[in-house]
């Protein structure tokens, strides 16, 4: 029978230098005014024994477990794995990790989740979070520190980093409208989302700059199944005088082009189709689809740098809000001609 090896501990580390367990611990933890040849002696019996000091005591002794978690309503969505990916490589330098938690989408099991997830972590990133104001302003006050992403949050110390869906939105019916279409239907995200809130107050700021345009609200949701699904009624608001329409994101007008060509409907020949935040497979559907371009990344890494701020006890940075960049493509095009002046 092999004899099982016993890991190597502080014990072993200080008998081998010569030291107490105190001063190997000291130099472990990088503690200043340690004798250098103390600091030598425990370098070396280290490296001659192997010794890998464990990342759970050392947590307890710094306080830190070099771990932060990202709380996200839905991880299938490109833009918040772009977010989560810009953060990950940005905490990565800095010798943290990252976990996430997926709440599907349910606003109740947010505070749950989070509150979890503070206990094993440094720190919180609340992405998009889907709970009321009330609940997310108690929320904030207990998991500090924390970072908000796409919420807007007047929270003292609790700094957010964001998209102008507003503006975007605005642009995107403006890009419609210079190519002749004045009716337009768009696809809601969820109930409980504030982005659509603030696409939906987009959408009502064109409508007084463009006095002959027609916006109709309809259903829709925030995955590819979503779109799919509400092609039916897309069909029926296109009856109705639409030429154009606008999805929540990117999953819900590629969920949408998937069923209109099952349904052989023509994009943009029949109707024009456009979505936000231009995920990775915008360019690559058939055809390729006009959208909002959000940088993704560098949402990620501005997270990180305040909530590093932060962990560090330093003040919380300015809130940054970026504008989308409309990329046109060619699911967008002029109003069809068999739709006639009063659809135009």
């Amino acid at each position: 029978m092999v004899e099982r090896q016993r890991p190597v501990t502080i014990v072993d580390v200080a008998r081998q230098a010569g030291v107490s367990q105190a001063s190997v611990s000291r130099v472990l933890n990088g503690k200043p005014n340690v004798d250098p040849s103390i600091a030598s002696a425990v370098h070396a019996a280290v490296a001659e024994l192997g010794y890998e000091p464990s990342l759970a005591a050392r947590s307890l002794v710094q306080g830190r477990n070099h771990t932060v978690a990202m709380v996200v309503p839905d991880l299938e969505n490109p833009l918040f794995q772009g977010i989560l990916k810009g953060l990950t490589l940005a905490a990565d330098a800095d010798g943290y990790r990252v976990l996430v938690a997926d709440t599907d989408e349910r606003a109740g099991s947010e505070e749950a989740v989070a509150l979890e997830a503070r206990r094993r972590c440094d720190a919180i990133v609340l992405c998009a979070p889907r709970m009321p104001e009330p609940r997310l302003r108690q929320l904030v006050a207990r998991i500090a520190p924390v970072v908000v992403v796409n919420r807007p949050l007047d929270a003292a110390g609790v700094p957010w980093v964001g998209v102008d869906y507003a503006r975007g939105i605005h642009d995107l019916v403006d890009h419609l409208v210079a190519l002749g279409h004045r009716r337009i239907a768009y696809l809601a995200g969820p109930a409980s989302s504030v982005s659509n809130g603030e696409r939906e107050r987009g959408l009502a700021a064109a409508r007084e700059t463009h006095p002959d345009l027609s916006v109709e609200i309809l259903p829709g949701g925030s995955r590819l199944d979503d779109g799919a699904a509400a092609a039916d009624a897309v069909l029926e608001a296109r009856d109705r005088g639409a030429t154009a329409v606008l999805g929540f994101n990117d999953l819900v007008a590629l969920g949408l082009l998937h069923r209109l060509a099952e349904l052989g409907v023509d994009v943009p020949g029949d109707l024009s189709v456009a979505g936000f935040d231009d995920s990775p497979f915008a360019r690559y559907s058939t055809p390729p689809l006009t959208s909002m371009s959000v940088p993704r990344g560098e949402l990620g890494a501005q997270v990180w740098q305040r909530l590093s701020t932060l962990v560090a006890g330093g003040r919380s940075e300015h809130t940054l809000l970026y504008r989308p960049r409309l990329e046109v493509r060619a699911s967008t095009g002029p109003v069809p001609a068999s739709a006639g002046a009063d659809r135009a």
